[in-house]
């Protein structure tokens, strides 16, 4: 893992981490005691009881969750029954992360890490990555094993209090403890060179010529995020072709909605299939040239027919690239740059607001949109990040 320090931005864009993004590492060991149990409080299992907060009080371009659960939890329940429990978190946009054979990786990754007694809470702990416990059970463990000592030092959720308040303050305030970095090695980088020595010594056989050396730790498969619930977006015109968007994959904080408008955008695979004749914008992602939706000139078309209160629908070609049609205004390609993209739907959403759609007459639409195509696009804010997106009219098809 400290050699795979240098490529954390790969192991971040793998797990669909954008620019901008922080990425939340949800890890639990199989006690009962355990964040994915009640933590030895009874009653209701923490981490279950949590996911429902993290969709209404996490932007989701602005948080990405990565969950990571001891393998006995995948055989003691089957990976079914896990899945079945994590199923509307994992249309949140939730990534089930192998027990196996990614977890470092998602450590390497993570902003913060919130945790309980397991080893994987350490080891990040020991990475330097902030960490918050969630479950802390200390009788389960031996007062004098180093992990006490961690237990009993690092900082502790509160399920009651707001949770995102929690995260930023632990990741802005954050100083490394040295306790679980000195417990898990004093000679770091040298593990390969002692450890062959050792096995070699304890065989009586004389060491290989050639230097001691370790696999790289693999980069894992791209992780896209897909949100298919319904999302509620709050957008902000700031200015002249500026427009702030909040997504959220629950019902907003209506503290957070004061001064804004809001509009349901709907993933066209969603399974709450009622929220799409209520949705401002529908979109989708895929193959500009997968025959199963013609085109994305095709499908927009068709969306915008069978759902007329649909205002825009978008079909995003790539992370940073989409076609939108707009309801009796054609066909218009929306790009951000590549290495600081927006969610393509997030920009859609923005275009959504900059042209009043479904709000201001067909005349003023068309002008708006004529100018942002004039100015080459616009600024799209999310979080503290802004992006320009490109606004590219195409052919009428």
């Amino acid at each position: 893992m400290l050699a795979a320090r240098p490529y954390r931005e790969r192991f971040r864009r793998a797990l669909g981490v954008r620019a901008g993004q922080r990425l939340i590492v949800l890890t639990s060991t199989w006690n009962p005691e355990s964040f994915f149990g009640d933590g030895g409080a009874g009653g209701d299992d923490l981490l279950p009881a949590l996911l429902p907060r993290l969709a209404r009080e996490f932007p989701v371009d602005e948080y990405r969750f990565a969950a990571v659960l001891h393998p006995n939890i995948w055989h003691g329940h089957g990976p079914g029954q896990v899945r079945a429990w994590l199923d509307r978190a994992r249309r949140c946009g939730l990534a089930l992360i192998d027990p196996l054979e990614g977890w470092r990786q998602a450590l390497v990754a993570a902003d913060a890490v919130v945790g309980d007694h397991g080893s994987v809470t350490f080891y990040a702990a020991a990475l330097g990555t902030p960490v918050l416990l969630a479950a802390a059970p200390l009788h389960e463990l031996d007062p004098d094993a180093p992990i006490s000592d961690f237990m009993r030092a690092a900082p502790r959720l509160d399920p009651r209090a707001p949770l995102r308040e929690q995260i930023d303050r632990l990741i802005d305030r954050h100083r490394p403890l040295p306790g679980p970095a000195e417990y898990t090695t004093s000679v770091p980088g040298e593990a390969a060179v002692r450890l062959r020595t050792l096995f070699y010594s304890m065989m009586g056989a004389a060491e290989p010529e050639w230097a001691a050396s370790l696999e790289p730790l693999p980069l894992p498969r791209h992780e896209p995020v897909s949100v298919t619930v319904p999302l509620h977006v709050l957008t902000r015109v700031r200015g002249p072709g500026e427009v702030s968007v909040t997504r959220w994959a629950g019902s907003p904080p209506a503290a957070e909605c004061v001064g804004g408008d809001v509009h349901i955008a709907v993933h066209e695979d969603t399974r709450d299939v009622d929220q799409l004749d209520l949705a401002g914008v529908i979109f989708r992602d895929g193959l500009p040239d997968d025959p199963r939706f013609g085109s994305p000139s095709v499908w927009t078309a068709e969306v915008l027919q069978r759902r007329p209160g649909c205002a825009l629908a978008a079909f995003a070609v790539g992370p940073a690239e989409c076609v939108v049609r707009l309801r009796g205004h054609g066909l218009l390609r929306l790009v951000s740059a590549s290495e600081a993209a927006v969610d393509p739907a997030a920009g859609v959403s923005a275009l959504h607001a900059l042209l009043g759609a479904g709000d201001a007459g067909g005349d003023a639409v068309a002008k708006r949109l004529a100018n942002l195509v004039d100015d080459g696009g616009f600024a799209v804010r999310v979080g503290a990040l802004s992006v320009r997106v490109r606004a590219v009219a195409l052919p009428a098809g």
